[in-house]
């Protein structure tokens, strides 16, 4: 009697802790939703709906269930960060866009400023001539009025002038400082960081041979995932596989998107560390990657198949790009 006692006391206090660790976690969950940066109001909106369908999900789920939402939990929130990250890009470039125009209009009044200015002084001395003149002298009195009038209106104009420039430059340099956090901010897009197979192969006809080897990776599955689940499902999960790749790489190794699913790697060493870097990316990037659907997590896979060509043969840079392109189109 005492051990089955022993055992139901114990079995009550792993329940309550089972009860205990899935209340904190859907607290977890809701306090995601609740304090998620609010920067659009159709993204955020979105994302909290999902959130808080994945709380009701988990608090009447059975633990493999359970389990699963975590991939889930983890691929909104990737999800959010992502789009924030793309709406401070494009915040970013509106900034700036601002303060190319506000920059082109204080040049403008720089430039107009003193033109006017000139021309309006030139005005008050003429008309102080004439009033020195016997022909002005019966309107001298007006003259000299109309002449310290103007004057002093250039006067107040141009402090006014030179506060609406005060003004426009701490302007700029504000929108300045805020177009450099979020260059920061936005520097998490890994996607958009590939550079471009023109870029790619200008790079290679200035590298000189034998500084570097070139990893070539065709990625299968980016365009059945776009046919299957659709291009925001496709565009995650080339971003999550560039992301890997980047982890897999030396820092501020050029990787360069050959075409839709065709990755090229500038990786400087030599090509027995090559192959040897070929080999694990295919081992460990090849397989599924959890992407978001509909705020659903979806499992698409990717097939690499990573080849290495060596620059120290002493062939041509065109030569060189030959061989990329027959590697990467099978030719």
């Amino acid at each position: 009697m005492i051990s089955i006692q022993s055992s139901l006391t114990e079995l009550e206090r792993i329940h309550q802790v089972r009860e205990g660790l899935l209340d904190c976690y859907l607290s977890a969950i809701k306090n995601c939703s609740a304090y998620a940066v609010e920067f659009d109001d159709e993204i955020t909106i979105e994302h909290k709906k999902y959130l808080t369908a994945l709380a009701e999900e988990v608090a009447h789920a059975e633990l493999p269930q359970v389990f699963e939402s975590r991939a889930t939990l983890r691929n909104l929130l990737r999800d959010y960060r992502d789009k924030g990250a793309r709406y401070l890009l494009n915040l970013r470039d509106e900034l700036s866009s601002s303060a190319r125009a506000l920059e082109e209009i204080l040049d403008s009044l720089s430039q107009s400023d003193g033109e006017h200015e000139a021309r309006l002084r030139t005005t008050v001395t003429n008309l102080r001539t004439i009033a020195e003149s016997p022909e002005g002298r019966a309107l001298s009195g007006v003259l000299r009025n109309a002449a310290s009038s103007i004057e002093q209106s250039v006067d107040q104009l141009r402090k006014q002038h030179q506060l609406t420039v005060s003004q426009f430059q701490m302007e700029i340099r504000m929108l300045h400082k805020r177009i450099d956090s979020l260059e920061s901010a936005a520097a998490s897009d890994d996607l958009a960081r590939c550079f471009t197979r023109p870029d790619t192969e200008a790079r290679i006809r200035a590298t000189p041979p034998g500084e570097y080897c070139l990893l070539l990776i065709t990625v299968r599955g980016l365009r059945r995932a776009e046919v299957q689940f659709g291009p925001e499902v496709a565009s995650e999960l080339a971003g999550a596989f560039v992301k890997r790749l980047r982890n897999c790489v030396p820092p501020n190794t050029p990787i360069a998107r050959w075409a839709a699913e065709e990755m090229v790697v500038l990786l400087k060493a030599p090509k027995s560390d090559a192959v040897t870097s070929g080999k694990w990316i295919t081992e460990h990037l090849s397989g599924s990657y959890a992407c978001l659907q509909a705020g659903k997590t979806v499992r698409p896979t990717l097939q690499l198949n990573v080849g290495v060509v060596d620059t120290v043969t002493g062939e041509s840079p065109e030569a060189i790009l030959d061989r990329v392109t027959m590697f990467l189109t099978g030719a």
